[in-house]
C-alpha cells in the first residue's frame, strides 16, 4: 500500500509525525507533500526536525496568497504529483487550504481519500476552515473521527459509511513527545519563566487579526491580566499589529512577546502556564490534554466537548479578565481524546480497506 500524505501547516506536521511513524512501523510506503502553506523555519522547518518527520518528497512553496489562488495552485500542483505517483490513498489532516486542495485533486482522479480529524464542526461557514472540513468530509472514503461528537456530526449530515472513531492523533503526539519536551526544552529558562506564574496566549485567526478594533481589544485585554502573558507571535499577526499601529501594546511590561515556539516548547509552555488564551483549535485541545484552563477568543469552537467539560470557555476580549477571575477548575477531566493509540488504529483501518 502506497500512501501520499499532504501537509501544509504546523498542526498538520504534528499530526503527520505520529501517523507517519505508524505507517513506517507497519512497513508501508509513504510519500510526503509539503504545500508550503507555513513556510518559514519557525512555522515549518523546526517542526520537521523536532518531530522526526522525514524531509518532504515534494515542497510546493505555495503561500502568502488569497484563499482562492492558494487552493487553486495547490490543487494543480498536487494533481500532477498524483498522476505521477498514483498512490493507493491520499491522506489529509484537519481543515486547511492544503487539506481541501489535496482532497479535490484526489477526488477528480478517483483516488481514495482518508481524512484525519473528520467530523469537526463549528457551524460557522464564515470560517474558511469550516468550509474546508465540510467539503473534505463529503468526498473522503475513510473518515477518522477523533470523538463521539464528531461521529454524531457526520451522522447528522448523512455520512456513516467509512466513519471510524479512533481517538485524536494530537493525544498520540502529546503522549509520544511530552517526555522529550521536558528533557530538551529550555524555553522557561530562556525567558525567566516560573511555572504557574504566567498565561500563554496565541492569536492568529483572521476574524481576530484582520479587524483593527478586534485585534486592539485582544491585545488590551491580554495586557490587563493579573499575571504576565507569554505571546508567541504568529508572523501574520505581527504584520497586522504593525499595519494597524498597535505596537504600543506589545511594549507593555505585562506582555512578553516571543518568536513562534517549536512544538516541544509549546508543550512545556502549555503544561507550565497558569491558563491558556487562544483562538487556535489545536491549542484548545492541547490545553485540555495538559490539564490547563482555556479561554477561547471566539464565539464558537469545533472542540465543543472541551466547553461542555468546563475546561474551556468562549469569551469576548472585554470579558477575558472577569472570566479568568471567576473560573473554578472542574473536579474531573474526562478522557475525551483517546489513550494515545489513534495513529496505529488509523493505519490498521487503512490496511483493511485497501
Amino acid at each position: 500500500m502506497n500512501v501520499l500524505t499532504v501537509v501544509g501547516a504546523r498542526p498538520q506536521f504534528v499530526k503527520a509525525a505520529v501517523v507517519s511513524q505508524a505507517l513506517r512501523s507497519a512497513g508501508l510506503k509513504e510519500s510526503l507533500v509539503h504545500t508550503g502553506q507555513h513556510f518559514d523555519d519557525q512555522m515549518s522547518g523546526s517542526f520537521f526536525s523536532d518531530l522526526g518527520l522525514p524531509d518532504p518528497d515534494y515542497n510546493l512553496g505555495i503561500h502568502s496568497l488569497g484563499h482562492g489562488a492558494m487552493t487553486a495552485r495547490m490543487l494543480e500542483a498536487i494533481e500532477g504529483i498524483l498522476l505521477d505517483r498514483r498512490p493507493d490513498w491520499v491522506l489529509v489532516y484537519g481543515d486547511t487550504n492544503s487539506t481541501l486542495a489535496a482532497a479535490l485533486a484526489a477526488s477528480k482522479l478517483s483516488i481514495p481519500i482518508a481524512h484525519v480529524e473528520a467530523g469537526l464542526r463549528s457551524y460557522n461557514l464564515d470560517m474558511p476552515e469550516e468550509v474546508n472540513r465540510v467539503l473534505t468530509d463529503r468526498i473522503s472514503r475513510l473518515l477518522f473521527a477523533p470523538t463521539p461528537l464528531a461521529v454524531l456530526c457526520l451522522e447528522k449530515e448523512g455520512i456513516t459509511e467509512g466513519v471510524h472513531e479512533v481517538g485524536d492523533v494530537m493525544m498520540d503526539a502529546v503522549v509520544y513527545f511530552q517526555e522529550r519536551a521536558v528533557s530538551s526544552s529550555t524555553i522557561l529558562a530562556q525567558h525567566d519563566l516560573v511555572p504557574g506564574s504566567f498565561y500563554l496566549a496565541t492569536v492568529h485567526r483572521a476574524s481576530n487579526t484582520d479587524a483593527p478594533d478586534q485585534l486592539g481589544a485582544i491585545l488590551r485585554a491580554l495586557s490587563e491580566l493579573d499575571a504576565p502573558v507569554v505571546l508567541p507571535l504568529h508572523p501574520r499577526t505581527r504584520g497586522r499589529v504593525a499595519e494597524f499601529g498597535l505596537e504600543g501594546y506589545l511594549a507593555t511590561s505585562s506582555l512578553q512577546v516571543i518568536a513562534p515556539a517549536s512544538y516541544l516548547d509549546m508543550l512545556v509552555l502549555e503544561k507550565q502556564c497558569r491558563a491558556v488564551v487562544t483562538d487556535s483549535g489545536g491549542v484548545q485541545k492541547e490545553a485540555y490534554i495538559s490539564g490547563r484552563p482555556c479561554f477561547t477568543l471566539r464565539t464558537e469552537t469545533e472542540w465543543q466537548e472541551t466547553v461542555e467539560s468546563g475546561w474551556n470557555q468562549l469569551v469576548e476580549p472585554a470579558d477575558l479578565s472577569r472570566a479568568i477571575c471567576d473560573f473554578t477548575e472542574p473536579t474531573v477531566r474526562p478522557e475525551l481524546y483517546g489513550s494515545g493509540q489513534a495513529a496505529p488504529l488509523i493505519v490498521e483501518v487503512m490496511q483493511r480497506w485497501s
